[in-house]
């Protein structure tokens, strides 16, 4: 591919739309082509609703210097019509020392700004947000692509189940796969990287909170609620970890076999409580087991922030345990 030259940059580019990843990427590609074109470019940004057309008129006349300029205009829809009106007369000869972006986002409102530099002869960037699920195959596989590998519609399939629809997420998950693999993407590549990563429940996380293991309970935690684990089962695997160590606990020693009767839990439950309880003292127990109300509270109560409740009850009940310990 061949350097970028100042005939090569579009005098005007219109980035047409409301996904927020796509407008900002277009931006950083023009800012990147004209420095490209001339390290020592000027580059500036505004708001469209901020400026006049006496700011604009001087910022888009030659300068006395010499060098390219980059003017990023952004909501352009909120441009007041004297400042369309300047623009748009500009638009029909501009300068070829100066690049124009535009950040409009596409719907009703400042639609005649945008159909006028269209017709002007701007260069239309798309970033409207993907509504369809083909679309956002269509864009996985494209941001494979842009990395260098390559990634098949199963893959895509696959990854978006995976991820979710949220476009930064995806284009990460992207990213990662590309730098931890050999950038061939099959669905069997997106099931080995996430085979159990989306299978985490609550349990994962209250069975790692209850050994002290902070690190996997958080990792855990964090991927189940970016998955779409709902909160609330999570905070009730943990309240019940809590309580099925300290039932055990306190039944004392015996088999798991001969206590699943009068403790009417399976013999498996209370032989994992029993390892899980290695190392608590009753008074950690009791202290854990307030922490999982409190946290329980929180996350069915409506809290703000039930992603916080949860990882501060993760470090109290580690915390409890700990503080057996010594």
């Amino acid at each position: 591919m061949g350097g970028v030259t100042p005939a090569s940059l579009a005098p005007i580019l219109l980035v047409l739309g409301d996904e927020e990843l796509l407008a900002t990427r277009a931006v950083t590609e023009a800012v990147a082509k004209v420095r490209g074109a001339d390290p020592e470019a000027d580059v500036r940004e505004y708001q469209a609703s901020a400026l006049t057309v006496g700011e604009i008129a001087e910022m888009l006349s030659p300068s006395l210097f010499g060098g390219r300029r980059l003017l990023i205009l952004r909501s352009g829809q909120d441009a007041r019509k004297d400042l369309v009106a300047a623009l748009l007369a500009y638009a029909k000869n501009p300068d070829p020392d100066v690049q124009l972006l535009v950040l409009h986002l596409g719907a009703a409102k400042g639609k005649a700004f945008a159909d006028g530099l269209r017709a002007a002869g701007a260069t239309v960037v798309p970033a409207a947000k993907l509504k369809g699920h083909r679309d956002r195959v269509a864009f996985v596989r494209d941001e494979i692509r842009r990395a260098g590998g390559k990634c098949t519609d199963d893959a895509a399939e696959a990854l978006i189940a995976a991820v979710g629809n949220d476009l930064r997420e995806l284009a990460a998950a992207c990213s990662q796969l590309i730098a931890d693999t050999d950038g061939r993407i099959s669905a069997d590549t997106v099931s080995r990287y996430y085979r159990g990563r989306v299978e985490v429940t609550g349990f994962t996380v209250a069975d790692a909170t209850m050994v002290g293991d902070v690190p996997a309970a958080l990792e855990a935690l964090r991927w189940a609620l970016h998955v779409g684990v709902d909160p609330v089962p999570i905070a009730d695997a943990l309240a019940d970890g809590v309580r099925t160590v300290a039932r055990v606990a306190s039944a004392g020693r015996g088999n798991p076999y001969q206590l699943a009767s009068s403790l009417g839990m399976p013999a498996w439950k209370i032989e994992r409580a029993q390892r899980q309880g290695r190392g608590w003292t009753p008074e950690g127990l009791v202290r854990a087991m307030q922490v999982a109300a409190e946290c329980n509270a929180a996350v069915k109560g409506g809290s703000d922030d039930r992603a916080y409740a949860l990882e501060r009850a993760v470090f109290s009940v580690a915390a409890a345990r700990q503080g057996s310990t010594r």
